[in-house]
């Protein structure tokens, strides 16, 4: 069975799994006020506290870039970095994956460029844009950052890219290509996704939230999860994946969760789990009113009972291409510390939706957790991980 060997992660709300236990465990939001680059938007953004200080490492510096120094800074949280290590030196570097999901990857390195065109209005020659920019940066830095040489794959389906990683690790780990898999996720703020989520129109003045009926749209954070995977016996197990695509909209989701369902029926079959054993579920709960609505329906469908839930994305903002990777992460030490974790921003519920909605976290005995991350073009994903 493949087990998290470790994991950890890095946000506004700190760096490592215990300063998001001690934020979830109070209900603390890093939310505040947009002051990002030029942006001066009328929203509120997670940004992670000292990353623009935090230098990448002298060999791989032809990497520089905002998202990269993020990966680089979670990577040394928690022992990962020495755990991976270790899994290099027990495997060899040919038997280790990477896989890694992000939406803009670097592209703030291009935004930058663009001030810096010449008069023909062409791009300066010292862009790098395979390593600063391109969708694979990340993940060519992660794998160089530890002398790996096995498979390496970005995945980039949007919001559901951090969680769809888990499937290439598991599926390259049991046709024996691998032996253990760098999982996660990496997304940093840039002025394209804000200023684009503004033309969309669903970015909320507010801190957003989840589930509330006065929601009115999302909060962007920025983030990296990583898990290292790998067979085991001890530690948080991933018990089943599934994978769907409705394909209903190119940004709005089935109105029903059609394809929100399959992904969650597909997970539980995959890993022989009954929807009664489901003890909490995070939810992708984005706090945009279509959204949530969906999620509920899906859900209340799926399950056909009141299970406990709710959605982090209040306190971490929306992490986009790293959101399913670090709710994975969120859900494994749900399990094993006894957490379920409330919802912060969300002041009460709404009554049209369906759902037995946590506002406030409780310590609770988990067994059984399932993790939903819902992308634009109707790619889902939803993840069951379980103690014994």
């Amino acid at each position: 069975m493949l087990r998290f060997l470790s994991y950890t992660a890095v946000t506004g709300l700190g760096r490592g799994v215990a300063a998001h236990t001690e934020a979830l465990a109070n209900r603390r939001s890093a939310l505040l006020p947009c002051r990002f680059e030029t942006a001066r938007l009328d929203t509120m953004v997670a940004e992670v506290e000292g990353l623009d200080a935090t230098p990448l490492r002298a060999d791989l510096a032809a990497y520089e870039c905002r998202n990269n120094r993020l990966a680089q800074l979670a990577l040394e949280q928690d022992g990962f970095g020495d755990a991976v290590r270790a899994a290099r030196l027990r495997h060899g570097a040919a038997r280790i994956g990477v896989f890694l999901g992000t939406s803009t990857s670097g592209i703030l390195e291009t935004e930058i460029a663009y001030r810096h065109r010449d008069a023909r209005g062409a791009l300066p020659a010292a862009l790098d844009y395979r390593r600063t920019h391109n969708s694979f940066s990340v993940v060519e830095f992660v794998r160089s950052y530890f002398g790996l040489a096995g498979p390496a794959v970005a995945v980039c389906t949007a919001c559901s890219s951090g969680a769809k990683v888990f499937g290439n690790a598991r599926r390259m780990i049991e046709a024996g290509l691998i032996d253990a898999a760098v999982v996660g996720g990496v997304d940093s703020l840039c002025l394209t996704t804000l200023y684009g989520f503004h033309s969309l129109e669903v970015l909320s003045a507010t801190a957003c939230r989840p589930f509330d009926p006065e929601r009115d749209g999302i909060s962007i954070g920025e983030g990296a999860a990583f898990v290292l995977l790998a067979p085991g016996d001890q530690g948080v197990a991933l018990l089943g994946i599934g994978e769907s695509s409705d394909a209903h909209h190119m940004s709005a989701p089935h109105p029903q969760g059609l394809g929100a369902q399959m992904a969650m029926q597909s997970a539980l079959r995959d890993g022989a789990v009954a929807p009664a054993a489901i003890d909490y579920i995070n939810l992708h709960g984005t706090a945009t009113l279509a959204n949530d609505a969906a999620e509920a329906l899906a859900v209340s469908a799926v399950f056909g009972r009141p299970v406990p839930c709710s959605s982090t994305k209040g306190a971490t903002g929306h992490l986009l291409g790293a959101a399913g990777a670090l709710e994975a992460v969120i859900s494994a030490l749900a399990l094993e510390r006894g957490l379920l974790p409330g919802s912060a921003g969300t002041q009460t519920v709404d009554t049209q939706l369906a759902a037995a909605y946590r506002l406030q976290p409780e310590q609770a005995a988990l067994k059984r957790v399932l993790s939903n991350s819902f992308g634009f073009g109707g790619s889902n994903c939803a993840l069951v991980l379980g103690v014994a």
